[in-house]
C-alpha cells in the first residue's frame, strides 16, 4: 500500500511538472515586479498624479490666466487651494498647468532619446568601420561638451518657439551615453548564431537591427526609457528655472519655481508647492525605474523589498 501511495503520488507531481510552461523572459520579468511594493507604490503615485494633472483643470472653477483682484497674494484658501501670486493668480491651476508640460516632456523626450540611442548605436556596433569610427566621433565631441552648456548656447534658437520644440530639443541632447551602451551591447551580438543566420538569409541590415539585435536590449532600453523621463524633466525644470526652456506666458513647474524663489519666506506657498509635487513624481517615477532595474537583472538589488 505504501509503494502504491508514493507511486501515485510521483506521478502527480509529473503531471505537474508536465503541465507547467516554462516563463518567458517577460513573464519572468513581471513575476518579480508584482512582488515589489516599491514598483505598485510608484506606479500608483504616477498614474495618481497624471489623472490629478489632466483631469484637475477640468473640475477646478480658475484657469492659469484668471486673476482675483480680491485675494492677490494670499495664502491657500477654500477658494484657492494652493494660494494666490502677488497679481492674483492661482497657484493650484499655474501648478497643473506646469505638471502636464513638464509630464509630456518627460514622456516624450525620455523615450525618444533612448529610441535615438538604440539607432544610433546599434548602427555603429554592427557596421563597423569608416561609419563607426563617425558616430563615434559625434558622441564624444557631444560629450566633452556638457549637455547644459550646449542648451545655454542654443537657447536663442527656441526662444519664442512652441514648447514643443524644446521636448525634442532635450531628446536630441540625452542619447549619447546610451548609445555607447547599445554600441557595446551590439558588437557582441553581431557574431552571435541567430544574427549571422539571418545574415547568411540576405536579411537587409535595418531587419536585423530592427528584429534581431535591438530588441536582445529590450530590457537595457527599458530602464533607460523610464530613467529619461525623470532626466527629462529635470532638464526641462533646470532650464526653465534659469529662463533657458518654457518662457512666459506658458509655465512648467521650473519658471513656477522660478518666480517662487525669491518669495521662498515671505510667501513660501509660490514656493511649496511645485517643488513638493516636482520632487514626488521624480521619486515615484524613479522607484518604477529602479524596479525594473531589480525586475531585469536580480543581483542589482538583493534582499531590498
Amino acid at each position: 500500500m505504501q509503494e502504491k501511495a508514493i507511486e501515485e503520488s510521483l506521478e502527480s507531481v509529473s503531471d505537474v511538472t508536465q503541465t507547467r510552461k516554462p516563463l518567458s523572459r517577460s513573464g519572468l520579468v513581471w513575476s518579480r515586479l508584482k512582488k515589489m511594493p516599491r514598483f505598485w507604490i510608484g506606479i500608483v503615485v504616477v498614474v495618481a498624479i497624471i489623472l490629478w494633472a489632466f483631469v484637475g483643470p477640468l473640475v477646478y472653477p480658475w484657469s492659469i490666466t484668471d486673476r482675483d483682484p480680491l485675494n492677490m497674494g494670499l495664502g491657500p484658501t477654500m477658494i484657492h487651494w494652493f494660494g494666490t501670486n502677488s497679481i492674483g493668480q492661482d497657484i493650484y491651476a499655474q501648478t497643473l498647468a506646469g505638471l502636464q508640460k513638464s509630464l509630456v516632456i518627460g514622456l516624450v523626450a525620455g523615450p525618444t532619446a533612448t529610441i535615438i540611442a538604440a539607432l544610433v548605436g546599434s548602427t555603429a556596433g554592427y557596421i563597423g568601420g569608416w561609419v563607426d569610427r563617425v558616430i563615434q566621433w559625434v558622441i564624444l565631441l557631444l560629450l566633452v561638451i556638457p549637455a547644459f552648456f550646449l542648451f545655454i548656447l542654443l537657447s536663442p534658437l527656441i526662444k519664442g518657439l512652441s514648447w514643443v520644440v524644446l521636448m525634442f530639443y532635450i531628446a536630441l541632447f540625452s542619447w549619447m551615453i546610451m548609445a555607447q551602451v547599445v554600441r557595446s551591447q551590439t558588437r557582441s551580438l553581431r557574431n552571435r548564431d541567430f544574427v549571422r543566420a539571418a545574415r547568411y538569409m540576405g536579411e537587409p541590415t535595418r531587419t536585423i537591427l530592427t528584429r534581431h539585435i535591438i530588441p536582445n536590449m529590450a530590457s537595457i532600453l527599458i530602464i533607460d526609457a523610464t530613467l529619461g523621463v525623470v532626466s527629462a524633466i529635470m532638464a526641462e525644470t533646470s532650464l526653465s528655472y534659469f529662463g533657458f526652456g518654457i518662457q512666459k506666458p506658458d509655465v512648467s513647474l521650473g519658471t513656477l519655481l522660478s518666480d517662487g524663489t525669491a518669495a521662498a519666506v515671505t510667501r513660501p506657498w509660490l514656493f511649496v508647492f511645485p517643488a513638493f509635487v516636482l520632487i514626488i513624481l521624480l521619486f515615484a517615477i524613479s522607484l518604477v525605474g529602479d524596479a525594473l532595474r531589480d525586475a531585469i537583472d536580480p543581483t542589482s538589488g538583493m534582499n531590498r523589498d
